[in-house]
């Protein structure tokens, strides 16, 4: 596997290649790369991969403030097992 095809974000499976063509385009951060690429929008609104994202703008630009442009991730009311949605066949 080349490292470009790693993917950062599985929910909409974004690709390294995909950061760095969003960002070569002029995407430079965080919320840019999120609303181009669409990483960290999928199902679990960014609780997997936005960690992975903001690591690698800050690789991108060691200089720039971690905390520029954090991504913001929507938790859900209260977690909720597959087991319990089973249970609530009705």
């Amino acid at each position: 596997m080349k490292p470009s095809s790693l993917i950062i974000c599985r929910c909409e499976e974004v690709t390294i290649e995909q950061l760095e063509q969003a960002y070569q385009t002029g995407s430079c951060t965080s919320r840019q790369l999120k609303m181009k690429t669409r990483a960290s929008m999928g199902a679990c609104q960014g609780r997997v991969c936005r960690q992975l994202l903001e690591a690698w703008v800050h690789d991108k630009k060691p200089d720039s403030p971690r905390d520029a442009e954090l991504l913001s991730y929507r938790p859900p009311i209260r977690p909720v097992t597959f087991g319990q949605l089973a249970k609530d066949e009705s």
